[in-house]
């Protein structure tokens, strides 16, 4: 008998019949991205604990965070390169297995080296969970509901991103430090449970290539450069000097072959601008996310409860909107649906600037809130946008790199508002609190404009000529 032959997400796509729609599919990507983006955020509240616990200095446990999003995001594209090539299914049992696991031995961990290498391992099978969850969301219904499948996933990953900081302030406060790396396991195991019942028996593994191999490093220099750069430059400004290799390990990475099928999806679909949206979008809710956090905090003295409760206000926002932004992409179309999405968080961003300490605390959820709204309206139509655009077989390279966009927005929209608070002169590049109203104004005022560019970039998407 012949040796089973590897099935792609397209392959899967196109051998399915059209009137078969696997709803709960799309519910286990939706809650595969929840737990991939509460992970990228649930561990930041723990820094303190994990510091005193493990007895090192708080930069050392800084890394349990940046262990994580280092390799999440410089294997993302070689991610979804791989995953063309392999079958779904198998994939998706192994990324969420050892994602698992790592979580269990990350919560086991006795030092922190030990901590660092289990979060370093699950970034890796997050950066395939990243790529596998709106792969998964697209295959499983017909093209004419894909608006409203990929609404799922692109909500409930903020979603997971933005309740984070609060579920993980729980675990702290009840649990410890090491019960915020096993509140994920649930959750997988009933994405687990569903892949097994529902997703088709189709294709296997193969290990990734060499060539794979050496973009991921290529990849992961430029991105731990930058990071690293912005993080540490409001300490000295110098430090910016760390950023200056990632240029040329960006250029030399494009002339690679695992850069150029990259370029040419890009060029080919038309949709370098949209995943620039979806890059800039990211940046300004995580910048302005991070600043309010602080500043409810700090200046103002509200307790971690009213803190949590007021920020709770944006997913619920994002939540109500996303399904009503799912069935307008497939009613009305994505790209007029997504830009609207992005002018409301832009509008909601710009209302939050004065950082008044007279408003109430309803003040700030309601302006939240709107913010929400339009994270939840752009969120599902853009990635349908890069779907739809894609080139036949090159789904998944597709999704990588929304995916890449997205993840570097949250990871530097952070280091982007803590720079702009301290040039201003607030406290929060000390790590702590925003120290003056006027350093939380100013890092929101930035992140505005970083939204405002998604909505230009969105206004300026045109779909290339066949």
């Amino acid at each position: 008998m012949a040796a089973q032959q590897p099935t792609s997400a397209v392959e899967l796509t196109n051998s399915q019949p059209e009137s078969v729609d696997r709803w709960s599919l799309v519910v286990a990507a939706g809650l595969l991205s929840f737990v991939a983006m509460l992970d990228m955020n649930v561990v930041n509240l723990a820094l303190t604990d994990i510091s005193s616990g493990l007895h090192v200095s708080p930069g050392l446990a800084q890394w349990a965070v940046l262990g994580y999003q280092l390799p999440l995001v410089a294997l993302l594209l070689p991610a979804g390169r791989w995953l063309d090539q392999v079958g779904t299914r198998s994939a998706l049992l192994l990324a969420v297995g050892c994602f698992a696991a790592c979580s269990v031995l990350a919560a086991a961990a006795p030092w922190a080296g030990w901590l660092i290498a289990a979060r370093m391992l699950q970034g890796a099978f997050g950066a395939v969970l990243f790529v596998l969850m709106p792969v998964l969301a697209a295959t499983s219904v017909r093209p004419e509901l894909r608006g409203r499948a990929m609404s799922v996933p692109a909500t409930l990953g903020p979603l997971g991103a933005v309740t984070g900081p609060v579920i993980g302030g729980l675990l702290l406060d009840h649990l410890g430090w090491r019960a915020v790396f096993l509140v994920k396991l649930p959750v997988c195991l009933a994405a687990v449970l569903i892949v097994l019942r529902h997703a088709p028996r189709r294709g296997g593994l193969r290990p990734p290539d060499r060539a794979s191999l050496g973009d991921a490093a290529l990849i992961g220099g430029a991105v731990a450069a930058v990071l690293l750069g912005l993080t540490l430059a409001p300490e000295a400004p110098q430090w910016l000097l760390l950023t200056l290799p990632a240029a040329p390990l960006v250029l030399l990475w494009l002339r690679r072959p695992g850069g150029r099928p990259v370029a040419e999806v890009l060029r080919t679909a038309g949709t370098a601008g949209v995943n620039a949206s979806v890059l800039s979008l990211a940046a300004g809710f995580a910048a302005c996310h991070y600043l309010l956090a602080q500043h409810l905090r700090g200046p103002r003295g509200e307790s971690a409860t009213t803190t949590a409760l007021t920020m709770l206000a944006f997913p619920l926002g994002m939540v109500l909107a996303g399904r009503v932004g799912g069935r307008l992409a497939d009613r009305w179309g994505a790209r007029p649906t997504a830009l609207t999405g992005a002018a409301v968080t832009t509008l909601g961003l710009a209302l939050l600037i004065p950082s008044d300490t007279g408003w109430s605390t309803v003040d700030i959820a309601a302006r939240l809130a709107l913010a929400g709204a339009g994270m939840g309206l752009n969120g599902g139509p853009t990635q349908a946008l890069v779907m739809a655009a894609s080139p036949p077989g090159k789904l998944a390279t597709a999704g990588s790199a929304v995916q890449l966009a997205r993840s570097l927005g949250f990871a530097l929209g952070p280091a982007l508002a803590t720079a702009a608070a301290s040039t201003a002169g607030g406290g929060a590049a000390s790590g702590t609190t925003t120290g003056t109203g006027t350093g939380t104004s100013a890092g929101i005022a930035l992140a505005a404009l970083v939204a405002a560019t998604a909505v230009a970039l969105l206004a300026l998407h045109r779909r290339p000529r066949p």
